[in-house]
């Protein structure tokens, strides 16, 4: 099997980073092309390396590497720029993306607009300040839709009938709207239509879309836990 050609001055952003053998760095990319990809920085670790201080979270890079399978070899990497540092609250939300990106996307899959969407939720977050809870909510939209996990919101499952305003409704993951009195997560008609338009300006539906993003992102991820949704949880309590 031939070799793939290198890839030169993607666009990207380090997800997270971990340690490889004495002075190198496994990191996690999302780029615009390619997805979700897994690199080598080799001597990433080394105190004089240039790399050290590029292979951070939310530093927009041209990145270049080469190799095949599911870890490639970076041979480059260049600051872009036209992102702030995220701080707070917002810099504890950015990894609340990253995570969701991590493990919701699989490696190799590209997803321009999604990428879009993550770059546009980041210079929001940079910008600040910004309300969080919409821009999350948005976010997780625009992700399970681009994966092909898209909620249907506005019409029941079966019948197709449209969800109506004043109504309440159940919603069960992996199967859609349901009557109120069956299973699922309890939700107002207003919220589902909100959410299916992906206007926030209610409380309501603030409050409500959460408790149903929180259930479809459960859903999706098999159980698995996200780590940074609880330390945004206890940061809130403080």
């Amino acid at each position: 099997m031939a070799t793939p050609a290198p890839v030169n001055h993607q666009v990207g952003l380090v997800l997270h980073t971990y340690p490889y053998k004495e002075t190198s760095l496994v990191a996690e990319l999302f780029t615009r092309d390619f997805g979700r990809v897994a690199i080598v920085a080799r001597g990433a670790r080394r105190p004089l390396s240039a790399l050290r201080g590029l292979m951070q979270p939310f530093v927009p890079l041209l990145l270049s590497w080469y190799g095949r399978g599911e870890l490639r070899t970076l041979h480059g990497a260049e600051w872009r720029g036209g992102l702030a540092p995220l701080e707070g609250q917002a810099l504890m939300a950015g990894f609340y993306l990253n995570e969701l990106v991590l493990k919701l996307l699989a490696r190799d899959d590209p997803h321009e607009g999604l990428f879009e969407h993550y770059l546009d939720a980041l210079g929001a977050l940079a910008a600040g300040p910004v309300s969080l809870e919409p821009l999350l909510r948005r976010f997780e939209l625009n992700l399970l839709k681009e994966i092909g996990y898209a909620a249907t919101l506005d019409c029941l499952a079966g019948s197709g009938l449209p969800v109506q305003a004043a109504g309440r409704y159940r919603y069960l993951p992996g199967h859609g709207v349901g009557d109120a009195e069956g299973p699922g997560i309890a939700v107002s008609g207003r919220t589902l239509l909100d959410l299916a338009a992906e206007d926030f300006a209610a409380p309501a539906t603030l409050l409500e879309g959460k408790l149903l993003m929180r259930g479809l992102i459960h859903h999706h991820l098999g159980g698995k836990a996200l780590y940074t949704r609880q330390l945004l949880q206890e940061l809130s309590e403080l």
